[in-house]
């Protein structure tokens, strides 16, 4: 049995990207006949869109758009090909944020991770991602579908009859967060009833090395995934320290936060996603995520882009002097002057009142001028320093807060 999912997952760099040259014109084809986009994409010719340094040229679409447009255009904002109706499963996640669910095969994409994990045919997946009205339940149920595997529908609470249910039913897999598996772990322990399970499929949550080392010790092997209710499963492991390896049915961008420009290999930033799922085309959506792309391939074989996990929130939004300073205004501050590479607003304290610094990562330039243009766009005066070209952090901050909250 093939330990891949589908012969997508080896591609070579030239088949995918001329399956991504058909793919992704007609996929913007499909968005610009939403009402839902509006005028975003007027006058785009979506034939030409067909790599994804093309993409760049595309507006963000982000999460707060998409709450504005489910305003206007109940449930789902004009963003999908199907009425609510003829989506199997309709959801809710917090905001609220309205989301479709296909039962079409593996409509989320998760199959390409549990595949990677080992789960298959002959396995019970112990499914204790919530099944109330967010779909990560139904995700990783369809994934399960996906390979073959048998799903116990567990949710997520009364961990002693979880405790029971592994054992009676011979669970030999989990899914669910990180840390709820060491809670129905250590619950069977005081039960006395010994486990089957040697094989766990995690998200939603840090996995944090410790513990991946006490699953480890236990026999149990864990891996972990990285999605959105939105985009399904985004990028997932195939093993420890090996990176993220991007799904075959989306497009991953990493751009400096606040704007849609991308950033150079292996820098962080922001991760954007564009799927390639025809009921649901989303483009350019902007996760508020920060990653970064790791070079060369998976030693497991699969070839398509990795990335290194989920590394913090984009959202940099910041107050000083009781005034918000946003991602997007320090883009358009490097926008006003061609000269400028880079800019990195940095909050600090000076006695007991609130100090910004603007570093101008520029080959010279006028500080005066800047701090005229700082002022007219962030609404707040700070001292400018003009620094070489090069010399800022590669870490996806524009905005650093210094301050202590202790």
């Amino acid at each position: 049995m093939s330990q891949f999912f589908d012969k997508l997952e080896t591609r070579s760099a030239s088949e995918r990207a001329a399956d991504i040259a058909k793919a992704l014109p007609e996929q913007i084809a499909r968005a610009q006949a939403l009402a839902g986009y509006g005028e975003s994409l007027k006058g785009v010719d979506a034939a030409s869109i067909t790599s994804v340094d093309a993409l760049a040229s595309l507006p963000v679409l982000r999460k707060s758009d998409l709450g504005a447009a489910q305003k206007s255009a109940a449930p789902f904002g004009g963003l999908t090909t199907l009425a609510p109706n003829e989506f199997g499963h309709v959801f809710q996640s917090p905001g609220p944020i309205y989301e479709p669910g296909g039962i079409g095969h593996d409509w989320w994409r998760a199959g390409r991770f549990l595949k990677a994990a080992g789960v298959g045919k002959g396995d019970i997946v112990h499914n204790c991602f919530s099944y109330h009205l967010t779909p990560a339940g139904m995700m990783f149920e369809s994934g399960a579908r996906a390979v073959g595997a048998t799903v116990l529908p567990a949710g997520v609470g009364q961990t002693e009859l979880q405790a029971q249910a592994a054992h009676d039913l011979g669970s030999t897999a989990y899914a669910g967060t990180p840390d709820y598996l060491k809670i129905i772990l250590d619950k069977a322990d005081e039960m006395g009833l010994k486990l089957k399970i040697s094989k766990a499929v995690v998200g939603g949550g840090a996995l944090f090395p410790s513990l991946r080392q006490e699953y480890a010790d236990r026999g149990i092997a864990c891996l972990q995934s990285y999605g959105t209710a939105d985009l399904g499963t985004i990028a997932y492991e195939s093993g420890i320290d090996q990176g993220m390896i991007v799904d075959e049915g989306l497009i991953v961008e990493i751009v400096t936060p606040g704007t849609g420009t991308p950033v150079a290999a292996g820098e962080v930033g922001e991760v954007v996603v564009t799927t390639l799922n025809p009921d649901y085309p989303l483009i350019r959506f902007a996760t508020g995520d920060m990653s970064a792309v790791l070079e060369g391939q998976s030693p497991c074989g699969r070839t398509n882009m990795r990335i290194k996990g989920w590394m913090g929130r984009a959202d940099q939004t910041t107050k000083i002097k009781g005034m918000f300073v946003r991602p997007e205004q320090v883009a358009a501050l490097v926008s006003k002057h061609a000269e400028i590479a880079k800019v990195r607003v940095v909050a600090s304290r000076e006695g007991e009142m609130d100090a910004m610094t603007v570093l101008v990562e520029a080959e010279g330039g006028d500080a005066d001028a800047y701090a005229k243009s700082v002022a007219e766009v962030l609404k707040l005066k700070g001292k400018v320093d003009v620094v070489a070209l090069g010399s800022l952090p590669k870490d996806g901050l524009v905005i650093e807060d210094q301050r202590s909250y202790d």
